[in-house]
């Protein structure tokens, strides 16, 4: 390496670099979701065809060895994110086209693949560029601006797209809606709106009322059933929307001869005995809206409505995505804004309903992304360390590459302890897995059902603000105190700190506290546990993965680092079913002790991750 090199700080690099990581796995698999759904694609088909987004980076051990062989990591950093950019614009250039839905996804799919290798090629190069005791101090910063990337994707670029709408179409619908025990029950009917005459000016959209009331008394859910199912109708006879049917089919055979069963018997001998739950819900509000004129022949206004400011906890659940042609504009659509149950004061809301051009604002947003990419490219080009160490495989013919590759997987499993290590990596997050599924339901479920019966809205700044806080500072400081005493020295304290996540909701649900001071504290603590003792893991991932092949060895155990989580989290709903809160938590903490066994098996070296003589010197 050279001098000039050896001199370059981490933090010149570490930060955009782990930034270009984590934008391109927000825009796949969560904005992607959000442009689909403003743009008028069902729920149905976004779930179906978004939900297998998420597979390159399950299957990116696959083709980690071609990376490992061919080219150095800083060329595949450089490439990947030249081709990001490339993807990003090609998905702006044709969200315009009349089959955007069918060509975005297909690049999006090349989007994933293209950042899974990014991923592949970044944390290789993490570890060639920096020595053991910086890896170990940097793993808390990475894993910061992993997170500002995730916040970015899903906050500013969305923020972005809306701004470009509003600005872009004609005068934005505001409702503002407030709730209050103070106010009158619901009447839970349809408003009748008479027809509007056309009017030769300008279109715009108008409300019979912008400011609404809505009573924080619950209603009967039945009842509340048959007057949503009366707008939908309504929507739907009059085209404001299409509803896509889902087939009902019949329990399958794993239902009737497994899962029935084993849940009784699960629910009778180790289930919570509670009273059955009120059968209500949170008042509504029903709000008709209409254009002025009639549209244009063959053009279609479509009104999207969403959260501009203020509480969560009064939510949108009709209506979001209305469209008015020259065939319906002279009837109402109908919104319906729904309060949560267990709000019990004050809070208001307000939404916006924009109708600008959504293609263009979404087609400006990837292009910015596309732009950042290549600004990213050009800079890591320059700024990016050469390690002496990063070089690709020379002189390699088919053969090689065959054998290379079949020598990168037995190698990984010729390591020794390999069969501890497993162990060690599918169990480490096995109670978190299970928890991470139930968290918010058990925040937002009533006491009757065992929850906290917390509102949207708290549970959006539990987690939103203190949970992150928690998460940032614990990862920050597992990495400098790892740098300063060494992996070994610190894996039993980061891994007993993973007992916080299990234990402090297990404190929760038996207390089922209403103190939001003691809930924020509790969520604090586990958030900061858990991002301390992460640390241990992910520093135990490069310890494994040292070696020959440790770029693509560490995307093996980052692979079985997903099939950890994946698993456990995939009976998690049901068996809190089964149990309850209380016992589901309890089993949870139980979990929680399986890691610290194959941590008293681990053998480390005491050295990695410290700081070395001739580091000190």
């Amino acid at each position: 390496m050279a001098a000039s090199e050896k001199k370059r700080s981490p933090w010149t690099w570490i930060p955009t670099l782990y930034l270009a990581e984590g934008l391109p796995y927000v825009a796949v698999n969560i904005v992607s979701v959000i442009m689909y759904k403003r743009m008028g694609i069902s729920n149905a088909d976004i779930a179906l065809y978004t939900s297998m987004l998420y597979l390159p980076w399950v299957i990116k051990p696959i083709w980690s060895p071609l990376v490992d062989m061919l080219k150095t990591k800083r060329w595949w950093i450089i490439i990947t994110q030249l081709v990001l950019a490339i993807g990003f614009a090609s998905i702006a250039l044709t969200i315009p086209a009349s089959l955007f839905f069918r060509i975005t996804l297909a690049f999006f799919w090349l989007l994933a693949f293209g950042s899974a290798t990014h991923d592949i090629a970044a944390d290789g190069f993490y570890m060639l560029g920096l020595t053991t005791n910086q890896q170990a101090k940097y793993v808390g910063i990475r894993s910061t601006f992993y997170r500002v990337a995730t916040i970015t994707g899903q906050g500013l670029l969305v923020i972005l797209a809306g701004f470009l709408e509003s600005s872009s179409g004609r005068e934005p619908v505001t409702i503002y809606l407030e709730a209050s025990p103070g106010y009158s029950k619901t009447v839970l009917e349809m408003p009748h709106v008479a027809a509007v005459p056309e009017s030769g000016d300008e279109l715009y959209f108008f409300l019979e009322e912008d400011s609404l009331k809505i009573s924080t008394q619950t209603v009967d859910i039945d009842s509340l059933a048959l007057l949503l199912e009366s707008v939908k109708t309504t929507n739907l006879n009059n085209d404001f929307y299409t509803l896509d049917e889902k087939e009902s089919k019949e329990r399958g055979w794993w239902a009737q001869k497994v899962a029935d069963p084993l849940g009784t018997w699960i629910r009778d001998n180790f289930g919570e005995e509670r009273g059955a739950a009120a059968e209500v819900t949170g008042s509504v509000a029903v709000v008709p809206v209409r254009i002025s004129g009639k549209p244009e022949h063959g053009r279609e206004v479509v009104l999207n409505t969403a959260l501009k400011k203020g509480d969560k906890s009064i939510a949108i659940i009709q209506g979001e995505h209305l469209v008015f042609s020259e065939h319906n504009w002279d009837r109402p659509a109908y919104m319906v804004f729904q309060a949560d149950s267990k709000l019990t004061g004050y809070t208001s809301v307000t939404y916006e309903g924009l109708s600008g051009n959504i293609p263009m604002a979404w087609a400006v947003t990837f292009f910015v992304l596309a732009g950042l990419f290549l600004v990213l490219s050009f800079y890591h080009k320059f700024v990016l360390p050469k390690p002496d160490t990063d070089r690709p495989h020379e002189n390699l013919k088919a053969s090689d590459v065959l054998r290379e590759f079949g020598e990168t997987f037995v190698s990984f499993f010729r390591k020794p302890q390999v069969g501890v290590a497993l162990f060690f990596m599918l169990t480490f997050r096995f109670a978190e897995a299970q928890l991470l599924k139930l968290i918010n339901p058990f925040l937002l479920d009533p006491i009757d059902k065992g929850g906290l019966g917390l509102t949207t809205g708290e549970v959006g700044f539990v987690y939103g603000t203190v949970g992150i806080i928690g998460l940032t500072l614990g990862g920050i400081i597992g990495g400098v105190v790892a740098a300063w005493g060494g992996l070994k020295k610190w894996l039993w304290p980061m891994t007993l700190s993973m007992l916080l996540t299990a234990a402090t909701f297990l404190y929760l649900s038996f207390t089922q506290t209403d103190n939001l001071l003691v809930i924020n504290i509790c969520v604090f603590v586990e958030q900061f546990g858990y991002g301390f003792g992460f640390t241990a893991y992910m520093l135990y991932l490069i310890y494994f993965s040292e070696g020959k092949y440790k770029t693509a060895h560490y995307a093996i155990c980052t692979g079985f680092m997903a099939l950890g989580m994946m698993l456990p989290g995939m009976f998690a709903g049901w068996l809190q079913e089964q149990l309850g809160y209380n016992h589901f938590f309890l089993w949870v903490m139980i979990c929680s002790v399986i890691p610290l066994i194959a941590v008293a098996l681990l053998k480390i070296d005491p050295h990695f991750g410290k700081k070395t003589e001739n580091e000190q010197s």
